[in-house]
């Protein structure tokens, strides 16, 4: 079921989720409220009101993740690993009008229940990006400077 997305500054945007005990009652809706944006690569149940640490990546057919690995479904995700740095434009559903110039790591290493997930470059940003979302961050948290480093989104 697609699932409306809450809006920065909702408190819940804000609060670390907690573990997922039962992560099938929220992936379904996750990865189909994905699907309804054209031009989303991720989303974080708490961005649809579930404070669970479940997140949908799937970076498929971008142009910035020509090596991306699919669809992945992240249940209590934690970077492991992190290497590099690079600065790099950031969007986000729960801040619809904004975008912002974020440092990420260039790539990582992530262990969820099931799953050990190498990745690089935008893949490993939207990783990163989800899980700062299980953490009660948005992007907002990690520019430098909001003065000079976020912007109004360009309309399509």
């Amino acid at each position: 079921m697609i699932r409306e997305v809450l809006l920065h500054p909702h408190p819940l945007l804000t609060r670390r989720a907690e573990p997922a005990t039962d992560p099938d009652a929220v992936i379904a809706d996750l990865l189909d409220t994905m699907r309804s944006f054209g031009h989303c690569v991720g989303i974080a149940a708490p961005q649809i009101g579930e404070s669970v640490r479940v997140a949908v990546v799937d970076c498929t057919g971008h142009r910035k993740a020509p090596a991306a690995q699919g669809e992945l479904i992240l249940v209590n995700p934690v970077i492991v690993a992190a290497e590099g740095a690079e600065v790099g434009r950031e969007g986000c559903l729960s801040i619809p009008e904004l975008t912002g110039d974020v440092r990420r790591a260039t790539h990582v290493t992530v262990e969820a229940e099931g799953l050990r997930i190498d990745a690089e470059g935008f893949e490993a940003r939207a990783l990163q990006h989800e899980i700062d979302h299980l953490d009660g961050l948005l992007f907002l948290d990690r520019v430098e400077s909001p003065a000079t480093d976020v912007f109004r989104r360009k309309r399509r």
